[in-house]
């Protein structure tokens, strides 16, 4: 009995032990005074902020309120917050954050990939899901709240309903409301892009009748966009790459056209692996191929498939938004080679 007492207090003094690190700042390689540095607890109904502190003169800081569970801790320094996860069995001691001057340029941001996935149904609607996949190389967060960081092009005829989810590095999907330009029919969107990569995902439905058009705008250079359709829907356009058909018998085109207009017959749409987390209007939440994870240190699994990417941050998901397509848009990114091969033979037919 009294080894087992012994070994419950034992237990309870480390869980209790405090949080401490230091925040770095990774543009000047130096440790980052005062920043502000948030415990959060993890559950079903979102983060939940403990405690709060400053960081002293060295970057240092110590929470005292540690809690049971999964713990985020988030530094927030030069208007953007930066997210440390914390699993339950980690160590809570040593923990370095790092955080990054803002700057109202891109700097070393760039979009690395930008995906169209278009669903055309048998309701006269289709779903379209856009996804792009920024990658910050760079020692600076690009952050410009009054021209935003993303701006992206909604068809009148959606009428302004449309779901933005974001993801940033080592983050929890969240969803974001855009914001109208003066430009008819485009958006902005206000959202910090980080060194690492960040994700975001735009859905929204439109009226289609097959045969139909479906006309699209692109305002980020950096890559091809990828034009993604079901089984049994044809599409055609001036500029179009054949890129042939992957998973699920889908058909992958590619072009470098900033302006996107296409033909499409045919219906169909794509299995859905996940449950539908939230769709913008009717047929808004086509195209939920898979979830990308957040980036995490996760305590299961990962590779593991869906069931043991989900059962290792399952504690986190239930939080969050799934972000729709964008699984999917990884999952046929083209490397160099394959561009290249799929060129060739077109060339030669």
């Amino acid at each position: 009995m009294k080894h087992l007492l012994l070994t419950l207090f034992a237990a309870i003094a480390a869980w209790a032990a405090p949080i401490d690190g230091v925040v770095m700042n990774g543009t000047t390689g130096k440790p980052q005074v005062n920043a502000t540095v948030t415990l959060y607890r993890v559950g079903q109904n979102g983060p939940e902020s403990i405690q709060s502190v400053k960081t002293d003169a060295e970057g240092k800081f110590m929470l005292t309120q540690d809690i049971q569970g999964p713990r985020l801790l988030q530094a927030a320094y030069d208007g953007v917050t930066y997210n440390h996860m914390v699993p339950p069995g980690t160590p809570s001691s040593g923990i370095m954050i790092a955080v990054y001057k803002s700057i109202d340029k891109p700097g070393g941001a760039r979009v690395d990939q930008h995906m169209l996935l278009l669903e055309p149904t048998s309701d006269n609607r289709m779903a379209v899901s856009e996804g792009y996949i920024w990658e910050n190389n760079g020692k600076t967060t690009f952050n410009d709240p009054e021209h935003g960081t993303l701006r992206f092009y909604l068809p009148a005829v959606a009428q302004g309903q449309v779901v933005v989810n974001v993801v940033a590095p080592q983050g929890m999907p969240i969803r974001r409301a855009p914001d109208k330009t003066e430009t008819p029919d485009v958006y902005k969107i206000d959202f910090p892009i980080k060194p690492g990569q960040s994700q975001v995902q735009i859905s929204y439905s439109v009226p289609f009748t097959s045969p139909g058009e479906f006309d699209s705008k692109v305002f980020y250079q950096g890559g091809p966009t990828r034009v993604i359709v079901p089984q049994g829907v044809t599409v055609q356009g001036t500029g179009l790459k054949d890129m042939g058909t992957g998973p699920m018998s889908a058909k992958i085109y590619s072009t470098d056209s900033p302006d996107i207009k296409v033909q499409l017959t045919g219906t169909g749409t794509l299995k859905q692996d996940t449950a539908d987390a939230g769709g913008a209007g009717q047929g808004g939440g086509g195209g939920q191929i898979a979830q990308i994870m957040p980036k995490l240190y996760l305590s299961g699994d990962p590779n593991g498939g869906f069931p043991g990417a989900f059962n290792s941050v399952k504690w986190i998901v239930l939080t969050a938004f799934a972000i729709l397509g964008l699984g999917f848009a990884l999952l046929y990114r083209a490397s160099p080679v394959e561009e290249a091969k799929a060129t060739g033979d077109r060339g030669r037919r």
